[in-house]
């Protein structure tokens, strides 16, 4: 990716070659409609990373409960399954996938074929990484890859056809550069923003006005962390960059049931959150640490239950 540091326009992969949209696929104009309805509900998939029945498990719980699933290569894993065969075992359950992909361990080839198999697996949308250094995870022997990075595979995905989404994290250092970067990747082709855990509604506020004044037209969809157990909670702190509300955790850890807190507390800060003007969605984001993945995920369904009002 070629980013003029002056005029900070994309300038397609490789400089040279730019990226033109694709016709969307039906699954993308579905959850496009979807968006922008508001209020969606998308939830991290906690399974691991190359267990096809804990996907399925995990799936059928969340299944009909939340709009989405995210599910992208875990950070912990080098090796799992593909993305697009993650999608089809998912399909199985009746979920939408919003399919996380990243560069970390596939050249550009590689990717423009994930790229074209989740178009075949219909999934709901396409979140591009660059993906996590590459001393992360049970196979630091690997050689890492990074042929493309996460915004040239934004373009490459809207170029297919796909809803493509990408991730930015208000907190974390370059703080002043965080909208220019985001519209970088918003002109390569990205429709949707995640807003990592910034700090609290806030935070989240002055980013979207920010990005609005700007000139940015993407939707956005802020991550609530969803933290139950003294296990999940190390998982979300394992994740670099992100800053919780002030006192989130302390709650929760303080609590007689910290289950309940953390559902109670999740419920609360996402209704805040989708009050904000320009948010469109919450990401319950988090996971748990092995053999906890099914009762977290039947927690981040409770979460899921009282935004949409069925445990109400």
């Amino acid at each position: 990716m070629f980013l003029d540091e002056t005029t900070r326009q994309w300038e397609g992969v490789d400089g040279e070659r730019p990226v033109a949209a694709g016709r969307r696929t039906a699954a993308a104009l579905a959850t496009l409609e979807r968006v922008d309805a508001g209020r969606l509900v998308v939830a991290d998939m906690p399974a691991r990373a190359a267990d096809e029945h804990a996907l399925e498990e995990c799936a059928a719980i969340l299944s009909g409960r939340v709009d989405a699933v995210l599910l992208g290569d875990a950070p912990d894993a080098r090796v799992q399954y593909p993305p697009s065969l993650r999608a089809m075992l998912l399909a199985r359950q009746g979920i939408a996938v919003w399919s996380g992909v990243n560069c970390r361990d596939r050249n550009r080839v590689a990717l423009e074929g994930e790229v074209a198999g989740l178009a075949v697996a219909g999934v709901a949308a396409v979140h591009c990484v660059t993906g996590d250094h590459t001393s992360i995870g049970h196979r630091p022997d690997a050689m890492p890859v990074f042929d493309l990075d996460g915004v040239e595979l934004a373009a490459v995905a809207r170029g297919a056809g796909h809803l493509v989404s990408v991730a930015e994290a208000p907190a974390a250092p370059p703080v002043g550069d965080r909208v220019a970067r985001l519209r970088v990747k918003e002109d390569a082709g990205a429709d949707v923003c995640f807003i990592d855990h910034c700090g609290g509604t806030a935070p989240v506020r002055r980013f979207v006005r920010a990005a609005r004044d700007a000139g940015s037209e993407l939707r956005f969809i802020a991550c609530v962390p969803a933290v139950f157990d003294v296990e999940s909670a190390s998982e979300l702190d394992s994740f670099p960059g992100l800053v919780l509300p002030a006192g989130f955790m302390q709650r929760i850890a303080g609590a007689r049931d910290p289950r309940r807190a953390g559902i109670d507390s999740a419920i609360a800060l996402a209704e805040e959150l989708l009050e904000v003007d320009g948010v469109d969605g919450v990401d319950l984001s988090g996971g748990s640490g092995p053999g906890g993945e099914l009762a977290y995920a039947e927690a981040v369904a409770e979460v899921a239950d009282g935004i949409t009002g069925v445990a109400a």
